[in-house]
């Protein structure tokens, strides 16, 4: 249910069309929450179906036109609700630990090289998030809503870190499976 709170969030920013939110998506909020372009259409059509957000009207309507939306009371009182509300954590489910578990029973082939390219791909994600950290939260930037969303922002950082500190515990347990193997 959380792709329409989403959508709530990203057009109480700041109204936009369809497209305008697959790009907010891309640049930010998929970041922790990702969506297709498909998907987003389709829960504004159901967002707008309940009331809770409208098409803004446009000065000359045309075929083809994109819509912009905005969030309506009643949209802004169920992103409140929503927020309000208690939510336990969801289990982590990754396949790549599961893998792990299994390569106990059937082996490491090829594991060992899928760790690297996950410690890369965490690598990059880690300072894409640094760099986000030093161009929009500059030291003394401290309005609530700026606390609030570099908040959200230490989050990836801090699981990007512990990730990539994580995958180099992994690889050097690989390389001392590696001598052991070796040896015995």
């Amino acid at each position: 249910m959380s792709l329409p709170h989403a959508i709530l969030t990203a057009l109480l920013e700041k109204p936009s069309s369809g497209l305008e939110l697959t790009r907010r998506f891309d640049r930010s909020i998929g970041y922790f929450w990702s969506a297709t372009h498909q998907q987003i259409y389709r829960e504004l059509g159901k967002l707008e179906g309940e009331g809770l957000i409208r098409a803004l009207p446009s000065e000359q309507p045309a075929r083809g036109q994109k819509k912009a939306y905005e969030v309506l009371p009643a949209g802004r009182e169920e992103l409140a609700r929503w927020t309000a509300a208690s939510q336990d954590p969801k289990p982590h489910r990754d396949a790549l630990l599961l893998r792990l578990r299994a390569a106990a029973v059937v082996g490491t082939e090829g594991l060992e090289e899928d760790l690297r390219r996950h410690r890369e791909l965490h690598a990059r994600q880690l300072e894409t998030y640094r760099e986000i950290e030093g161009r929009d939260f500059p030291p003394g930037r401290g309005g609530a809503e700026d606390r609030l969303r570099h908040l959200v922002l230490r989050a990836g950082i801090d699981l990007e870190t512990f990730w990539t500190q994580w995958l180099d515990h992994a690889l050097a347990e690989f390389a001392e499976l590696d001598v052991r193997g070796r040896q015995g």
